[in-house]
């Protein structure tokens, strides 16, 4: 698996999450990937100092990948990103808008002069549309696309707890790349791949969209329970746990009421009948739900709904994460030392990828300036 992407050389023009999360997954996949930065650094490798002295999103997203420091307003690092581009199979950069077409990169000339090259753009709201040229950012966007509009409880909206658009950015463009690396396999000819932090998180807002447009269904602050199916949500146990639980199909509901709640007849009555039926009266189901769990301790609650087969669990903190026994972890170098990382979703024949450090500032900017010297000119380092 770490050798998938072996022989392919990155390109990335990168800072924050959304285009390092990108080139972090063809890395970790065995691709070469030069990361470009400015002499001050990628500005994540500030947002905070909880790693080793190291920000947290920046040891996540820029495993094995090496850093080169240029100065893009120099004609001599124009020319070696120049010479850097005739080779490299992907380009990415997720620069202000307009930015990279003004230091002479724009992607119709790359693509006439290498047309094996796939170029990556990554953006705020797209490179159409009035907010074309908007600074888009994390939060921001959540609120734009209507996230935050049906995130929260009932004190009000909520942002989500990570950079869920950065992430569904850099995870659509990560998509798209392979796609066009298959794409190449058969044409030899590479693409453009541009993608918005805006459309990629509209994307996943396609249910309540369609709930809302064709059904007149808006939801709500539902906070941890489900606008659309009932019941599913988090209830108080006797000793003061909470328990999560989620019913998802009829079958389930049946055995719910006969072996949790010990009212089979409850499965007949009308007002829950089908889950429409439960959510439109969801309020008298969860109240008994409620006193029903307030009769036994978490624990043992757990235990009766896993042996019904009804999907449940904990409402874990952080510490409960760290201690979860499904948990898979994996390590890192960082110049600061060693961490050890939640490890990637994805197992490939019972394995999850090894990572090469996370590289200092510059790291590699001695030895890629001379390997990438144009026309054997010298560089400084």
């Amino acid at each position: 698996m770490a050798g998938d992407l072996a022989g392919l050389l990155v390109i990335s023009i990168e800072q924050a999450v959304a285009a390092p999360y990108l080139s972090a997954r063809l890395a970790e996949a065995g691709a070469r990937v030069i990361k470009i930065e400015r002499e001050e650094g990628d500005f994540a490798r500030r947002y905070d100092q909880t790693v080793h002295g190291q920000s947290a999103y920046f040891v996540w997203l820029n495993r094995g990948k090496e850093s080169v420091c240029l100065d893009l307003r120099a004609p001599e690092d124009r020319a070696l990103l120049e010479a850097m581009l005739a080779r490299a199979d992907i380009f990415i950069q997720n620069l202000a808008p307009g930015a990279i077409d003004r230091l002479g990169f724009a992607q119709a000339r790359l693509r006439a002069a290498y047309p094996g090259l796939i170029t990556a753009w990554i953006s705020g709201y797209g490179d159409e549309g009035p907010y074309r040229e908007l600074k888009a950012y994390d939060l921001l966007v959540q609120a734009e696309v209507g996230l935050s509009a049906i995130t929260g409880n009932a004190a009000g909206p909520a942002r989500v707890g990570v950079s869920v658009a950065d992430i569904a950015c850099g995870m659509t463009a990560h998509q798209a790349v392979l796609q066009a690396l298959i794409g190449r396999q058969a044409t030899g000819r590479g693409r453009h791949v541009a993608v918005s932090l805006f459309h990629a998180l509209a994307d996943w807002m396609n249910v309540p969209y369609l709930q809302h447009v064709y059904g007149g269904v808006t939801p709500g602050h539902a906070g941890l329970s489900h606008p659309t199916i009932a019941p599913y949500g988090v209830f108080q146990a006797a000793d003061g746990g909470s328990v999560l639980l989620s019913i998802q199909n009829e079958r389930e509901w049946q055995r719910f009421c006969a072996e949790i709640l010990d009212q089979a007849d409850l499965a007949e009555d009308a007002r829950f009948a089908t889950n429409s039926d439960r959510v439109r009266h969801r309020e008298t189901l969860d109240a008994i739900v409620r006193g029903a769990f307030l009769r036994l301790p978490a624990e043992a609650l757990l235990d009766r709904l896993r042996g019904a087969g009804i999907a449940c669990g904990r409402v874990s903190s952080l510490d409960d994460l760290a201690r979860h026994p499904q948990l898979r972890l994996t390590q890192a170098d960082t110049p600061g030392g060693r961490v050890e990382l939640l490890a990637p979703g994805a197992l490939m024949d019972g394995e999850s990828p090894r990572f090469g450090p996370v590289p200092a500032l510059g790291a590699d900017s001695a030895r890629v300036r001379a390997e990438f010297a144009p026309n054997g000119a010298k560089t400084e380092g």
